[in-house]
């Protein structure tokens, strides 16, 4: 994928991946509630990282205001079937751009606008594991976190 542009049209990426979670849903015989749909729904509004309270004034913007524990939980299903990416620096989620279940993920942030776009480097992350295994340890989940900017950030300054 390459960065989104700042202002592109997202209802398209929004309603692919809605669609690629109803499916991811029932190929795993998973239910995506109404609830979850709503959180990823919320999440995939914009490629910004969006933290658990941010999604609940999201969802009250568009009727009941959700508990913080029925968001968390939304969130740790959506994460446990790879469809958004938690950004650690920040304690905040992504929806994830593309199928690569169970796969490692490096997510582009830039520091300017906060959009964040994901990264396929397959041959980073298989070195990384070679490396680890070379060490002894066995990698559990990798997430590679890079900050900076984006070229429309980049050229503005």
């Amino acid at each position: 994928m390459t960065f989104p542009e700042l202002h592109h049209n997202h209802s398209k990426c929004t309603a692919d991946l809605l669609s690629r979670a109803e499916h991811t849903c029932e190929r795993r015989g998973s239910r995506l509630t109404a609830q979850r749909r709503d959180v990823l729904g919320c999440v995939a509004r914009s490629h910004s990282a969006v933290g658990a309270y941010d999604i609940i004034e999201r969802m009250a913007e568009q009727g009941t205001r959700p508990a913080p524990i029925t968001v968390y939980r939304a969130l740790e299903f959506l994460l446990a079937h790879g469809l958004v990416h938690k950004i650690e620096s920040r304690n905040a989620f992504v929806a994830c751009s593309h199928a690569h279940e169970g796969q490692p993920a490096a997510m582009l942030i830039c520091e300017a606008c906060g959009t964040v776009a994901e990264l396929d480097a397959p041959e980073i992350f298989a070195g990384l594991k070679s490396a680890a295994g070379a060490r002894g340890f066995a990698e559990q989940r990798t997430m590679i976190e890079v900050t900076g900017l984006c070229s429309a950030c980049a050229e503005a300054s």
